[in-house]
This record gives structure tokens, sequence and C-alpha cells, in this order.
């Protein structure tokens, strides 16, 4: 399956995936505490600097920038029509500084360290008997993992209909979209069966509260 991740050998790459994911939150954070546009660029161009260094290339990185850039650009148009100029102007720097950098993170932390992130964050729960942070981890982790997956398996379908002369309908490529990402979740939910993940996870908690 097709992942965000992007191999890398720069800073970015070497930096703790922990390290990367907190900075991405308090940078989201600290976006909407100000409403000062020089700040508020000042992000643009820091977040677009991180991005750069990540060496995606100018056509990948475009590739993950475009869907995303048009929605933000859809949001920024109406709120231009509708809200005072300066309002949509912080709306749109917001976004933008917000989306480059999420673009960053995820191009250098694997699905992998995210479900171990994942998994670290929850195991205070996990003692409160709240969650089972492995699980937890595991599933964000596919989640994660089938987004760009279903988008691009809904865009070949798009293309197959193009290619025979027929116009793309929504209900003609919903179904096979459905069967298709189910069979994935079939295969997935054996090989996670097969490695006996649950198991293991058990016999893991086991060992660290002997």
């Amino acid at each position: 399956m097709r992942s965000l991740y992007a191999e890398g050998t720069g800073w970015l790459y070497r930096l703790s995936p922990r390290v990367k994911l907190l900075t991405l939150a308090a940078f989201s954070a600290g976006l909407f505490l100000t409403r000062d546009p020089l700040i508020l660029c000042i992000a643009v161009i820091l977040a677009g600097f991180i991005l750069w260094q990540a060496h995606l290339g100018l056509r990948e990185t475009l590739s993950r920038l475009r869907p995303v850039f048009l929605t933000i650009a859809i949001i920024a148009t109406f709120s231009f029509l509708l809200i005072p100029a300066i309002d949509a102007a912080v709306t749109l720097l917001r976004l933008s500084a917000l989306t480059l950098l999420a673009i960053a993170i995820t191009a250098s932390v694997s699905i992998s360290q995210f479900m171990d992130e994942i998994t670290f964050a929850l195991r205070p729960f996990e003692k409160l008997g709240l969650a089972k942070a492995a699980d937890v981890g595991l599933a964000v982790g596919l989640v994660v993992r089938f987004v760009p997956e279903i988008v691009s398996r809904y865009h070949t379908l798009s293309d197959a209909h193009r290619a025979r002369g027929s116009r793309v309908k929504l209900k003609s490529i919903l179904v096979p979209l459905i069967i298709m990402t189910l069979k994935d979740a079939d295969a997935i939910a054996d090989a996670i069966d097969a490695r006996g993940f649950r198991g293991q996870t058990s016999l893991r908690q086991k060992g660290d509260a002997q």
C-alpha cells in the first residue's frame, strides 16, 4: 500500500518522531493563539523551509500540496467573500502554515514510528483500563495508511472509466472502491492474525508486569 512516508537522510529525518509530532502539535496551537499577519507569514515561511528540508523534489511536493491547497483555496475564496479581508487572510495563512509543516512531518515519520508514538501516548490510559494502547496505535496507523491508498484507488478507477469513454459517476466508482478496500482490510487482518500481533502484545504486557 502507498504511504505518505518518503525515504530521506537529512536532519529532519534524524530528529526523534516524538519531537516532530510534539512540535507539530505546539506549532498548530500557536497558530491559533495569534492573529498577527506578520507572525503568521513568518510561520508560513518557516514551515515551507522545513518542508524544503525534506528534499521530496518539486514534483512530489506539488503532488502532495495540490489536493490540500485546492481545498484551502476554496475556503479562502469564500472567506474573502463573506468575512473581513483581514480575518480571511489570517485563516489562509494559518491553514497554509499548518499544511506545509504537516506534509513535512508526515513525509519524515513512518507509519510504524507514528504507531509507536500513539501507543506510548496512550500507555497512561491503558494503566487506567480505559484503552489498549497497542490496539489503538495499530488502528490509527491503519487509518493513516489506508487514506492515501483509497484516494489512489479512486483516481485509478476514475481513469479507467475515462479510458472507456464513460462519464465518471460516484455511484459507479463507489461499489468497486468499497470492495477493493474491504479485500485489503481482510488481507491485513489475516496478516495481523498470522503474526499473532494481539497475542504478542499480551505477552509483552505480562512480561512488563512481572
